[in-house]
């Protein structure tokens, strides 16, 4: 299973990777033996994450990236020349009632998951059809693309584009040897939302998921390497679902 998943000889680019899934992600790849770029705004925080990865053996690098900033993403070009996986995490959310989200949430939020998603995406292609020796893109949505949930209009509008963008590219760049595939992980128990998962609200919205529990950083592991390995060499505009059957739920 390890040579299935064997990433040596890869470098792959993930951005987001300062905390959370995105790091986990770099430190899976990582692992893989794939050389990883850590890209996000945080610089601090993201030389603790590749510190911890040299640490355990793996090769490592920071840069600084705001996917939000069409400047900021130009500024990647060289590194991209080199890049055969990018997996595209950056995201953020507001959380409000439908009538109360703003114009300015709306940018933020569509700005950073969708936007400066399609963007990289297209950036990478086109560094990747240079090269002429294809690659694997990997786009992370959400099971709120697919189905709704209160007060995250702006967050699920973004993440429905990214399953829809990683479509049309999939279809657009298959003859060049590049593939286009997402994840859309269901409720990931993470640092950032741990405390909320503890409430009552949180431990009720856990008993809807059929498996009655939440999703750990380790149960998007083998969906990321499959989508970044050759395993899956025959995918691309595929939409995996993780979520521990949330979306099968009975209404």
């Amino acid at each position: 299973m390890a040579e299935l998943f064997n990433l040596a000889g890869k470098t792959a680019l993930v951005t987001g990777a300062s905390a959370g899934l995105g790091a986990h992600f770099a430190e899976t790849l990582a692992r893989a033996g794939a050389a990883v770029i850590l890209a996000a705004r945080r610089a601090e925080a993201l030389a603790e994450v590749a510190g911890r990865i040299r640490a355990a053996g793996g090769r490592a690098e920071e840069v600084s990236l705001d996917v939000s900033s069409p400047t900021s993403i130009a500024g990647l070009e060289a590194r991209l020349a080199e890049v055969d996986i990018l997996v595209n995490n950056a995201g953020v959310v507001v959380e409000k009632p439908f009538l109360e989200q703003s114009g300015e949430d709306w940018d933020r939020v569509v700005d950073t998951n969708a936007k400066g998603m399609f963007l990289l995406t297209q950036a990478a292609a086109r560094a990747m059809q240079a090269r002429g020796q294809g690659g694997s893109i990997i786009n992370i949505a959400s099971i709120l693309g697919l189905r709704q949930g209160a007060h995250v209009s702006t967050y699920a509008a973004s993440k429905a584009a990214v399953i829809q963008i990683t479509k049309v590219a999939a279809l657009e760049l298959a003859r060049s040897g590049i593939r286009v595939n997402c994840i859309c992980p269901g409720y990931i128990s993470t640092d950032l939302n741990r405390d909320f998962w503890e409430t009552e609200p949180g431990k009720a919205m856990i008993r809807r998921i059929p498996q009655r529990r939440l999703g750990q950083p380790s149960d998007l592991d083998g969906p990321l390497l499959l989508l970044a390995s050759d395993a899956s060499a025959y995918m691309t505009g595929s939409v995996i679902v993780a979520d521990g059957g949330h979306l099968t739920s009975t209404l």
